[in-house]
C-alpha cells in the first residue's frame, strides 16, 4: 500500500551525481524542515516520463518556487549517471529539478509504489506518483490510475492541489 497524505515520508537512501562522483542522499535530511515536491516515475528516457511528466514540472517550476517549494525532485529506479544524463538531456537539471536515483528500488518499495513489467524490462520500478512533503510529512499524495498516463501526477495537477 502506498504512502498517504498525513503520513511521514519513509526514510531511505537515494543517490545523485555530485562534483566528485556519486553522493548518497538520506531522505530524512532531504525532507526535514523543508517544503519539497517529489515525483516518481518508471524510468529515465522512457516515453511518458520524458514527453509528459518531467516537462510538466519544468513548466511549473517558477510557480512552485513562488508558492514556497524549496526543491522539486524526480526519483526513478535508475543509476545516478543515467539520472544526471537524463536531467541534462531534458533540460530538467537547468530548470532546477533535482534528479535522484534509487537503483535498487528499495525506497520505491517502501513507498508502496513498486511494480514489475518484465515484458519491457522493468523490474522494481515506480508507478507514477507526486507528493508535497512538508517537514517530512506528506501533505498531498497523487498516483496515476494506470500506466502511460500523466494527469493526476503532472506538475499542473500539483499546483492545482496546492490551491
Amino acid at each position: 500500500m502506498a504512502v498517504k497524505a498525513g503520513e511521514r515520508m519513509p526514510e531511505g537512501k537515494l543517490l545523485k551525481m555530485g562534483a566528485n562522483g556519486v553522493d548518497g542522499v538520506d531522505t530524512r535530511d532531504l525532507f526535514a524542515g523543508r517544503r519539497v515536491v517529489v515525483f516518481g516515475l518508471p524510468g529515465a528516457f522512457t516515453g511518458t516520463c520524458s514527453t509528459a511528466h518531467v516537462p510538466s514540472y519544468m513548466r511549473v517550476m517558477p510557480s512552485l518556487t513562488a508558492r514556497g517549494v524549496d526543491e522539486v525532485i524526480c526519483v526513478a529506479a535508475n543509476d545516478p549517471w543515467v539520472m544526471k544524463a537524463w536531467g541534462e538531456a531534458t533540460g530538467a537539471a537547468s530548470a532546477g529539478i533535482t534528479m535522484l536515483a534509487d537503483p535498487s528500488g528499495d525506497w520505491i518499495e517502501v513507498l508502496g509504489t513498486a511494480f514489475d513489467a518484465p515484458q519491457v524490462g522493468f523490474h522494481r520500478r515506480s508507478r507514477r506518483f507526486s507528493a508535497l512533503v512538508v517537514d517530512g510529512v506528506v501533505e498531498i499524495w497523487h498516483e496515476e490510475a494506470g500506466p502511460g498516463v500523466c494527469e493526476a501526477t503532472a506538475g499542473e495537477a500539483m499546483l492545482t492541489a496546492m490551491g
